[in-house]
């Protein structure tokens, strides 16, 4: 069957108006197609499947997979045998190359290591296309043929208030777009900018569309109230940390604008989209997503899980089958009143953990959590780090050092680069602490980038 992005179109918007049948019948097509390629191309999952029925349909037939384990033997799970751990380490260490194809074949993207490590995912075509083309149908179902044309009238312009500097899935996407002679009405903010910079720069470019981490987006949105942010976009498209759900109608209304969000992760970035009615809707014909408990037995529909199984069914060139993302969802037990036939969870892992400090003159800065996974996305041999806000101006490092890597150098330059962050920010006074515990972790398991005060 094709799969040209014209079909990918096609198909998505097929799938949705045929309804359950028809998104099940191609999830299950598709996950039998992904598990075959993943046991001929990749040593790690032929070892790994070896046991299993010639043709697997049913996800829970699979073993549980996680970051660690996939990381541990990276270059027999790719499915490309010119991909190595090396070569892929090489390329992220390389600021300049932010964007830039691996091998001229696929984008590299980091993870944060909220999960106990630092993961490295590669993206295909094939994925990116999918990507694509659910993002059209996530667009579809939030604005009107009338919203698209007056964004398209008021000059279409997009600002992305994301991370720059690191290999993050909104970094890479946003240095290929920039660099793209065909978006030169996109323009990247840095989410790390000094906020009254941030500020000046957006009402300087009066963008149409925002696209930025949630708990951005709620800082900004205190900057609008209080008259010093004059922009007014006709869409914000948040990601990212989550919010409670007044959070987000209180950003709609003070902007007085559309909000969608989603929830997703690198190695999934498709898995779902908002509702007006505050569940985000799973696409369920391109991945399969698990509610379990402890023990990785299915959850029932309307009760909190323990974490979640996730299968990406469009990405070959690293298979994530039953794959522990590490987040808590509920399950809609009934159909979203939104009338959307593809099924609806809840998030109950992801939370936006802004940190504010004191600044002078009884001021207060906030800053938000991803400025402290960017910065430390960027120190080499940083294996995992957290930050704990202990006190009002104080704030403790907790990291672990890759093997075979010198500790304290891992420290003067953390050290450093906070030090740059808080002078940028009027906040030399904080100060940085070294802590000699590891990492906590919460009850789940899952350790958490930043803990606020």
């Amino acid at each position: 069957m094709s799969e040209s992005r014209l079909f990918l179109l096609r198909d998505t918007r097929r799938a949705k108006r045929q309804g359950h049948a028809a998104i099940a019948e191609r999830q299950r097509a598709r996950l039998a197609a992904m598990v075959d390629y993943a046991r001929t191309h990749s040593p790690y999952h032929r070892r790994l499947y070896r046991d299993l029925p010639e043709r697997v349909a049913d996800s829970a037939l699979l073993p549980v997979t996680s970051k660690r384990a996939l990381m541990a033997h990276f270059d027999d799970w790719v499915t490309d045998g010119q991909v190595t751990l090396k070569r892929a380490r090489a390329h992220v260490d390389d600021p300049g190359l932010i964007g830039h194809r691996f091998r001229e074949k696929y984008l590299l993207a980091t993870t944060s290591g909220t999960t106990g490590r630092r993961g490295l995912f590669l993206v295909d075509d094939r994925s990116l296309a999918v990507a694509g083309a659910l993002s059209l149908r996530m667009l579809a179902s939030w604005l009107t043929v009338g919203d698209v044309a007056g964004i398209v009238r008021r000059g279409g312009r997009l600002a992305m208030v994301n991370a720059t500097g690191g290999h993050f899935m909104t970094a890479a996407t946003a240095a290929r777009l920039t660099a793209s002679a065909r978006h030169r009405r996109v323009r990247v903010f840095p989410v790390s900018a000094p906020l009254p910079q941030l500020v000046a720069g957006l009402n300087e470019y009066q963008p149409t569309v925002v696209a930025s981490y949630a708990s951005m987006a709620a800082l900004l949105a205190d900057e609008r109230r209080a008259g010093r942010l004059r922009v007014e976009p006709a869409l914000m498209v948040l990601s990212a940390e989550g919010l409670p759900v007044d959070q987000y109608r209180r950003i709609a209304d003070v902007f007085r604008v559309r909000v969608g969000h989603s929830y997703a992760a690198t190695e999934c970035p498709f898995l779902s989209y908002s509702c007006d009615h505050g569940w985000y809707h799973v696409n369920s014909d391109w991945l399969v997503l698990e509610p379990v408990d402890a023990e990785y037995r299915p959850t029932p529909p309307g009760e909190r899980s323990h974490t979640v199984l996730v299968s990406n069914l469009a990405n070959r060139i690293q298979p994530i089958l039953r794959y522990d993302l590490g987040d808590s969802v509920l399950w809609r037990p009934d159909p979203c009143a939104c009338g959307d036939p593809l099924p609806a969870i809840r998030v109950q892992g992801r939370a936006a953990d802004a940190l504010g400090f004191p600044a002078p003159g009884g001021a207060r800065v906030t800053l938000p959590p991803l400025v402290f996974a960017t910065l430390a996305d960027g120190v080499p041999g940083a294996e995992l780090v957290q930050f704990v806000h202990t006190a009002p101006a104080t704030l403790r490092v907790c990291f672990v050092a890759a093997a075979g890597i010198d500790p304290d150098r891992v420290w003067r330059t953390l050290r450093a680069d906070l030090a740059r962050l808080f002078a940028d920010h009027r906040l030399g006074h904080v100060t940085v602490e070294r802590a000699t515990e590891p990492p906590q972790q919460s009850p789940g398991g899952k350790i958490r980038l930043v803990l606020p005060l």
